[in-house]
């Protein structure tokens, strides 16, 4: 049976994300549904099309071939390419900027699952001539809009322990999301890190990740990290920079402005899916029987709240404070000149801001986000 398609934030949006003479890039996890949101995108579109991929040889002789005459002489013809996994093509960048700069009239998608190839690729190159968006596991904000409030506090325990990858949504029963979680960490989760970095063995990033697994919402000490794996700090900074770039982990560093006492060297890691972060440690017990459910609310509202700011276009500045004597905020966005602080328990325990911070910024918000309250804050 075919898995139900879950409508997407931008099928829903005025912006008009095809524009001729521009090059519309959509970057992402793996197996999050980007080339069928393309092609759904493109499928309304009135013209002749070409869709093809990066791991297509031909193409990838055309268009690294950074010929002008070879390359009109292939897709001259067509008013819109679609290129997915096009960071497998070579010096990409150059290529699409020969074919703008040739036909203004053409409209061109290129998808991609490696933001450190791809982007450094393209940056350059298409300075002016492109749109980038994100695309991330369902959010939220999106089975919100399909589905209503009501089913999306029927599911939160769901969410929390699974996880909302599309095709993880989609399986009928908990053993069969257990099963897809398992192969997206085994098969997709570090296929662009180990192929485009020429790294040969996974086991020293699965270490990694088991230990930033267990870290969420703590600060994480990169020479107890190296020293745990037994290799040099610098190849763990490397190796955490390959998997934010990857869409596997996300980095919050420290906020300060002018208290000497607040935290601003160290960094906090959040993984982009639950799911994922629990098919790391391999635990998917029920959230009455966790000792982590901390950890897993947390890093479930942080990514969804980034995730609100990226489709919603909130540009925000986004930290954790910390004072040395362990008063903490887990979230602070900064943003239009003022500062929200959001601090995230799963049970209903009354929190208030510490006094430092309302010293220290009186001008201020904070919100205790709860599951009584989570949709008010993400939707």
């Amino acid at each position: 049976m075919k898995a139900k398609w879950l409508n997407r934030f931008y099928e829903n949006t005025n912006e008009k994300l095809l524009q001729k003479g521009k090059v519309f890039v959509l970057m992402g996890p793996r197996r999050v549904g980007k080339t069928e949101f393309i092609n759904r995108l493109i499928s309304r579109f009135d013209g002749k099309v070409f869709s093809g991929t990066g791991d297509n040889l031909d193409l990838r002789e055309v268009l690294s071939s950074q010929r002008l005459q070879r390359i009109n002489s292939a897709l001259g013809s067509y008013d819109l390419i679609f290129i997915d996994e096009a960071q497998r093509i070579p010096e990409i960048g150059y290529s699409i900027k020969l074919l703008v700069d040739s036909s203004p009239g053409k409209t061109i998608v290129l998808t991609g699952s490696s933001s450190f190839e791809l982007s450094g690729q393209l940056g350059e190159p298409l300075t002016g001539r492109q749109k980038q968006k994100k695309l991330f596991p369902l959010s939220v904000m999106e089975l919100h809009e399909q589905f209503g409030g009501m089913r999306l506090l029927e599911i939160l325990d769901e969410l929390l322990i699974f996880g909302s990858y599309p095709e993880v949504l989609n399986q009928d029963s908990e053993i069969d999301k257990t099963e897809y979680l398992h192969l997206l960490r085994d098969s997709y989760l570090l296929k662009d890190i180990l192929e485009l970095e020429n790294l040969k063995y996974s086991e020293k990033l699965f270490d990694l990740l088991k230990l930033l697994a267990f870290q969420i919402g703590h600060e994480v000490s990169l020479n107890e990290l190296a020293n745990k794996l037994g290799i040099a700090k610098q190849s763990v900074e490397r190796y955490i920079s390959l998997l934010e770039k990857a869409f596997v982990v996300k980095r919050l560093g420290g906020f300060s402005r002018n208290l000497r006492n607040e935290i601003t060297k160290s960094s906090r890691y959040y993984f982009l899916d639950n799911g994922v972060r629990n098919a790391i440690i391999n635990n998917f017990n029920p959230i009455g029987s966790r000792n982590d459910i901390g950890m897993l609310w947390e890093n479930f509202m942080v990514m969804e709240r980034l995730k609100k700011q990226e489709y919603q276009r909130m540009f925000s500045n986004n930290y954790f404070w910390r004072t040395y004597d362990q008063k903490e905020i887990d979230l602070i966005e900064d943003r239009g000149g003022r500062l929200y602080a959001f601090e995230f328990k799963y049970g209903s325990k009354k929190v208030k801001a510490p006094r430092q911070w309302q010293n220290a910024y009186p001008d201020s918000e904070f919100s205790l986000v709860t599951p009584e309250n989570f949709l008010e804050f993400l939707v």
